[in-house]
Protein backbone atom coordinates (compact mmCIF):
# COMPACT_ATOMS: atom_id res chain seq x y z
CA UNK A 1 0.00 0.00 0.00
CA UNK A 2 1.33 3.57 -1.17
CA UNK A 3 2.31 5.86 2.30
CA UNK A 4 0.89 8.89 2.22
CA UNK A 5 3.31 11.86 1.65
CA UNK A 6 1.16 15.47 2.28
CA UNK A 7 4.30 17.13 0.37
CA UNK A 8 3.12 15.55 -3.00
CA UNK A 9 -0.06 17.80 -3.29
CA UNK A 10 -0.19 21.20 -4.43
CA UNK A 11 0.31 24.22 -2.33
CA UNK A 12 -3.15 25.65 -2.12
CA UNK A 13 -4.24 21.91 -1.36
CA UNK A 14 -1.51 21.64 1.50
CA UNK A 15 -2.35 25.23 3.26
CA UNK A 16 -6.51 24.38 2.73
CA UNK A 17 -5.91 21.11 4.68
CA UNK A 18 -3.86 23.22 7.00
CA UNK A 19 -6.63 25.57 7.45
CA UNK A 20 -9.41 22.92 8.27
CA UNK A 21 -7.00 20.84 10.44
CA UNK A 22 -6.77 24.14 12.74
CA UNK A 23 -10.62 24.17 12.85
CA UNK A 24 -11.84 21.20 13.10
CA UNK A 25 -11.62 20.78 16.72
CA UNK A 26 -13.65 24.13 17.31
CA UNK A 27 -16.44 22.97 15.41
CA UNK A 28 -16.53 19.55 17.07
CA UNK A 29 -16.65 20.99 20.22
CA UNK A 30 -18.95 23.54 19.23
CA UNK A 31 -21.24 20.98 17.57
CA UNK A 32 -20.79 18.65 20.82
CA UNK A 33 -22.19 21.51 22.46
CA UNK A 34 -25.32 22.24 20.49
CA UNK A 35 -26.22 18.70 20.06
CA UNK A 36 -26.22 18.59 23.83
CA UNK A 37 -28.72 21.08 24.24
CA UNK A 38 -30.63 20.59 21.39
CA UNK A 39 -30.39 17.10 20.02
CA UNK A 40 -31.97 16.69 16.46
CA UNK A 41 -31.05 14.29 13.84
CA UNK A 42 -28.50 16.42 11.98
CA UNK A 43 -26.89 17.88 14.80
CA UNK A 44 -25.69 13.80 16.00
CA UNK A 45 -24.71 13.32 12.22
CA UNK A 46 -22.73 16.32 11.67
CA UNK A 47 -20.98 15.99 15.14
CA UNK A 48 -20.04 12.10 13.81
CA UNK A 49 -18.75 13.40 10.55
CA UNK A 50 -17.08 16.19 12.74
CA UNK A 51 -15.23 13.77 14.69
CA UNK A 52 -14.24 11.16 11.77
CA UNK A 53 -12.77 13.87 10.10
CA UNK A 54 -10.37 15.05 13.21
CA UNK A 55 -9.59 11.31 13.83
CA UNK A 56 -8.91 11.32 10.45
CA UNK A 57 -6.41 14.19 10.81
CA UNK A 58 -5.17 13.07 13.41
CA UNK A 59 -3.82 9.83 12.22
CA UNK A 60 -2.71 11.29 9.01
CA UNK A 61 -4.93 9.53 6.90
CA UNK A 62 -5.96 12.96 4.95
Amino acid sequence: MKRYNPYTLPPWLRKTRSVCQQFIIPFSVFQGIRALLLPTTFDILLLAIFIIIAIAFHLEMI
